[in-house]
Parts: structure tokens; sequence; C-alpha cells
């Protein structure tokens, strides 16, 4: 069992990234971009935080911290991938601009053609073999037809077929969930979620990492007087990010060898698992938060 997984973990990954963007797609509809439109300093700001901010804590934590080569690259593709799917509906559910969250979601998920490769190469270079070199157009690659590709295609679905769409969607959602879970077994039973070898220190570095985003996310909006719907919005966008791709990137640049050292891919791995189990907890501990915030007998003591 365990061999058949390694042997097919790349495909593991791409059923997994797959489903989780053509149900994203089947959900989107070209006037959801609107915001761009009629709010563009919020999408601009939120898109800004994303692409340049996000990265640049991530560089200053791994320069600050160096940590272990495992652990800085998982965190490289962590600042390096765009927010998640599950962000729009962090958003729906905290009360948040729902249409400016997938017009971010959107924005950087194609952008992330080009600038995920950068950011992977200005991060984790020193982390490297001396002979490594990034492999863009891999990485392009993979985006564009795992990523880019079946997003366009739901919402070419959705325009056509709306009822289909719906259970498209559902479906996918669910197959994407699935995915992650046969990742997360294959894992285990291959012994790649070590717990003791990752160690305890890394998990708190990784906990660090993630409180750091937190604290971005939650600050840079209110910094530039963005309105409190706004400001939730670009917050879950900056905290849920798509670790699907993530994982499939990993597969992609670091995959499993039968017999191999395997030492620094299952440390990105983890790394990637750990960040995706807090942010969905961390979701709903900020979905119960801005509910509270909106309450009227204590809206007026809390800061927008």
């Amino acid at each position: 069992m365990a061999e058949f997984y390694i042997n097919h973990e790349y495909w593991f990954a791409v059923f997994q990234l797959v489903s989780a963007m053509l149900g994203m797609g089947a959900t989107l509809k070209f006037g959801d971009f609107r915001a761009v439109i009629l709010q563009p300093f919020s999408v601009s700001a939120g898109t800004l935080i994303q692409l340049l901010l996000v990265p640049l804590v991530a560089f200053v934590f791994i320069a600050t911290l160096s940590p272990i080569a495992g652990v800085a690259v998982g965190i490289a593709l962590i600042a390096a991938i765009p927010g998640g799917t599950s962000s729009n509906i962090f958003t729906h559910f905290a009360q948040g601009n729902i249409a400016l969250s997938i017009s971010i979601t959107a924005i950087t998920t194609l952008a992330c053609l080009v600038t995920t490769p950068l950011i992977l190469s200005l991060l984790i270079s020193s982390y490297m073999p001396a002979d490594f070199v990034m492999p863009t157009s891999q990485i392009m690659k993979e985006i564009t037809l795992n990523l880019l590709l079946p997003l366009c295609t739901g919402m070419i679905v959705l325009r056509i077929s709306p009822t289909f769409a719906n259970y498209l969607s559902a479906w996918c959602i669910r197959g994407s969930i699935l995915g992650l879970l046969m990742i997360f077994v294959g894992s285990s039973i291959a012994g790649r979620l070590d717990v003791e070898q990752f160690g305890l220190t890394n998990i708190g570095l990784v906990s660090l990492f993630i409180l750091a985003i937190v604290l971005l996310g939650w600050l840079a909006p209110r910094f530039l007087r963005l309105p409190a719907a706004d400001s939730t919005a670009i917050e879950m966008e900056v905290v849920v990010r798509s670790v699907n791709l993530g994982i499939m990137l990993k597969v992609s640049l670091f995959p499993t060898m039968i017999g191999g050292d395997n030492s620094l891919g299952n440390m990105v791995l983890f790394s990637l698992l750990l960040y995706g189990a807090i942010q969905l907890m961390l979701g709903l501990i900020l979905i119960a938060i801005r509910k509270s915030s909106s309450h009227p007998s204590i809206a007026k003591i809390l800061p927008e």
C-alpha cells in the first residue's frame, strides 16, 4: 500500500487540486469580478498584501530564525501560493465582502502563474544544492494544467448550465476533500508524517509563522482604513491559503523516491499539512470573532 501511494503520489496531488479548482470555477461568474471595477482600492490593496507583504513576512521570518531547509521551503511555498477556495466561504460566514474575496482569490490565482516561481526562487535558493535550478517552466505548466485550466472549465460549465454546475461544484469539493484525506493517509502509511521526526521546535516555528500571517492580515487593511467588511475579506484571503496547490508543487519539486532520502520532501509536506490544519481552526475562530464584533452590544468597543 505504501509503495502504491509513493508510486502514484503525483496523481493523488493532481486529483485533489483539479477537483478543488474545477469546483471553485463552477461557482464563479464573470460578473463576480465586478469588485475590480467597483472597489479598485480594496482589490488592489488585498492583492498587493497577498503578493508582496506575505512573501516579505516569509523572507524576514526565514532570514531571522533560520529554520531547517524543510521548514523554510514549506514556509516559502505557503507564502508563494494564492488564497484558497475556503477563504470565500469563511468570508461569507464572517460577514465580510464576499465579492471582494472572490475577486482577490481569482486575481491572485491567475497571477500565481508568474509570481509563484518568482517568490520561490527568491526565498529558497539558498536552501537548495548549488546545482539546483528552479524549474520555472515546470511550475508554470503545473499551474496552467492543474489549476487555471480546471478553474476556467468550471466557469464555462456554470455559464452553459448553472444547474449542472451546482452539482459539479458540490461533488468536486467533496472529491478535493477526499483527495486530501488520501494524501494524509497515504503519507502516514508511508511513514512520511512523523511528528517526532518533525519535532516540536519546527511545529512551533510553523505556528509562529501562521501567527505572523494572521497579524499581517489583521493590521494591513486596518492601517489602510478599509471598511470592516473589506478588511475581513482580505484577512481571510491572507490567512486561508491554497494548500492544495502547495501540495501539488511539493510533489512536483520533491517527488518521493523509494529507498532514497526523502527527509526534505517529508518536512515540506508536514509543514503544508500542519498549516492547512491550523488555518482551518483559525478560520473558524476568526468567523466567531467577526460575528461577535458585529453584535450591536459590543461593536462599539471593538476596533474595526
